[in-house]
């Protein structure tokens, strides 16, 4: 007895396969970069907003699937990231990004901001929405 249905199951999951790799990744993909640029904005330091303005999103597609880039395009931009830092107050015996009393990067006497805000942002504090993120984009 011929099985029924294979036609139609290799279609379905083809179909299935092909909008998982598609659309659903690269809407994914793009949100994540999204809630990154945000978190990121609130540690860029601010002094003319040159930087700030600078910020950027890119969404690219190859061989290996969707790649989200975030970046700022000023030329001195990796210059701040990479910078050392220091924090205003000499006494932070705690995590130095526990910025909850008001503790606050001070390279340039810019309000706000703290060392590698890129990084941080994403490795640090949209961890749990990026999971979100990807649970939602990715549920069929």
């Amino acid at each position: 007895m011929p099985l029924k249905g294979v036609k139609e199951a290799k279609a379905a999951t083809a179909k299935l396969v092909g909008r998982i790799s598609g659309d659903l990744s690269e809407r994914t993909v793009t949100e994540i970069c999204i809630i990154g640029q945000g978190y990121a904005s609130v540690r860029t330091p601010v002094d003319t907003s040159l930087l700030i303005n600078s910020q950027y999103r890119k969404v690219t597609h190859d061989s290996n699937g969707y790649k989200g880039r975030v970046g700022y395009t000023a030329e001195y931009a990796a210059a701040v990231h990479d910078a050392k830092g220091t924090f205003k107050d000499k006494d932070v015996w705690r995590d130095p990004w526990d910025h909850s009393r008001g503790y606050f990067w001070d390279p340039k006497g810019s309000p706000g901001g703290s060392p590698r805000f890129l990084q941080v942002a994403f490795e640090v504090d949209a961890g749990a929405d990026i999971r979100a993120a990807i649970k939602r984009g990715m549920a069929l």
